[in-house]
């Protein structure tokens, strides 16, 4: 029997990662980068009005509010903290109005000012915006109220990318930010890793699809939804099959099929059974394949193995749709989060007092079905067991695992936690 652990390391081993696609930029959000993204311009291109008010000579405002300045020129360390109005020299006319997108060339002469509006190109010889709040408008002309200093509500040329900078790193997760550098600087398209494709299939005599009225001893089909669904939350492009089966012949056309197109197959239900094993016998076929007891519960038993030319990582997944849906959370996720360059694998973990007893199986890891919560005056975390809890519901029903959006991992050597007790506990969803 494998711990948890090792059962992974030899999952994450066998990782695939598909060719880098280029894609537009409107669509590569949430993608690895396959290239290092360096600007080729400056960003932005000009000096830049930060804000909206008046483009000024820092030197002109000196003299406008007349503190006495220095013999040497240079401007004052200190802004005063309350403006100065007694010894004001002068006001400065203003002499035009650039707004953003303007492409008319300003010059500012001395003692003027320019109204600029946020985005606007600055003046020739402005050095600063003076802000519309500090100052008074007087007709056509401003009286300066507070001191500036050069550059202040100025984004300078280049201050954001200067050509050479890398603007998007190589093998980094693109998110909302690096899709607006890569527009910033020009670039409508990026070399990413496409999502890992995953082809979900069921097997199982007894299956038949929604779309049926289910007889006597069928079911429906649930695990290949519940997994596709499982597949995408987690960042996967999934195709579902549904429900394979047929002659021998029939169902290694079509695994084949997916294993061409695929970098993750996972298939439910040919894990146990007398008809079960026809299908392991077909997949023995195109590949190394290997049925394993794992010390966790649910889901201890499962297949795991490299299949056709390209060696996919191919799962078999219990028949239990709560049981495959454990699995998928324990061993496949981690694999889609590896290949997609996730720095963090696995979900957000932390500590929480249980409101209920719960009973594990000895031996096993367990992951238990829980909704967390919060202490509304501690804000410290709770979480009440839904499954192997004294009086509540056996662990593979999956009505409760639709209420559920946490698991509870419960360590190999304990079998039974009393109310109160601190566990791991594993998000499943964002509501808490």
């Amino acid at each position: 029997m494998r711990t948890v652990e090792e059962q992974l390391a030899i999952i994450t081993a066998a990782a695939v990662t598909p060719e880098p696609v280029r894609v537009a930029i409107s669509e590569a959000l949430g993608l690895r980068c396959a290239e290092q993204v360096e600007g080729t311009e400056h960003l932005p291109g000009f000096d830049q009005a930060a804000i909206d008010g008046y483009a000024v000579r820092c030197v002109d405002i000196r003299q406008a509010l007349d503190p006495a300045p220095a013999d040497d020129g240079e401007e004052s360390e200190e802004r005063p903290l309350e403006s100065t109005s007694a010894s004001r020299r002068g006001a400065l006319p203003i002499v035009g109005e650039v707004t953003a997108g303007s492409h008319r060339p300003v010059r500012l002469q001395p003692r003027q000012c320019v109204r600029v509006h946020a985005g606007a190109p600055m003046p020739t010889l402005a050095d600063a915006v003076l802000p519309l709040d500090w100052a008074e408008t007087q007709g056509r002309r401003i009286v300066p109220l507070e001191w500036i200093r050069p550059g202040e509500f100025v984004h300078r040329k280049g201050s954001d990318v200067q050509p050479g900078d890398v603007v998007v790193e190589q093998g980094s997760i693109i998110g909302a930010a690096q899709v607006g550098l890569l527009a910033g600087v020009g670039r409508s398209k990026v070399l990413v890793y496409p999502r890992p494709r995953m082809a979900v299939m069921a097997f199982g005599q007894e299956l038949i699809d929604i779309e049926r009225e289910p007889s006597l001893g069928k079911i429906y089909d649930v695990n290949s939804y519940s997994l596709t669904a499982a597949g995408r939350e987690a960042g996967a492009e999934v195709h579902r099959l549904g429900i394979v089966g047929g002659e021998p012949r029939r169902m290694k056309d079509v695994i084949e099929g997916q294993l061409i197109r695929s970098e993750i197959v996972v298939i439910s239900g040919a894990v146990g059974g007398t008809a079960s094993a026809e299908l392991r016998e077909v997949l023995s076929e195109l590949g190394d394949l290997e049925i394993t007891r794992i010390a966790m519960h649910p889901a201890s038993v499962m297949g795991f193995g490299t299949l056709g030319a390209d060696k996919v990582p191919t799962f078999l997944l219990p028949a239990n749709p709560s049981a495959a849906l454990v699995a998928f959370e324990v061993m496949v996720r981690p694999l889609i989060q590896l290949i997609r360059g996730q720095r963090q694998s696995n979900r957000r973990v932390v500590q929480a007092r249980t409101i209920a007893s719960i009973e594990s199986t000895p031996h096993r890891r367990g992951f238990i079905r829980g909704q967390l919560m919060r202490d509304r005056d501690t804000g410290d975390f709770l979480v009440d067991p839904l499954g192997a809890a004294d009086g509540g519901e056996p662990t593979h029903l999956l009505g409760s695992h639709g209420r559920a959006n946490c698991l509870i991992v419960v360590p190999v050597d304990v079998d039974h936690l009393a109310p109160g007790a601190k566990v791991d506990v594993m998000f499943l969803t964002n509501r808490v």
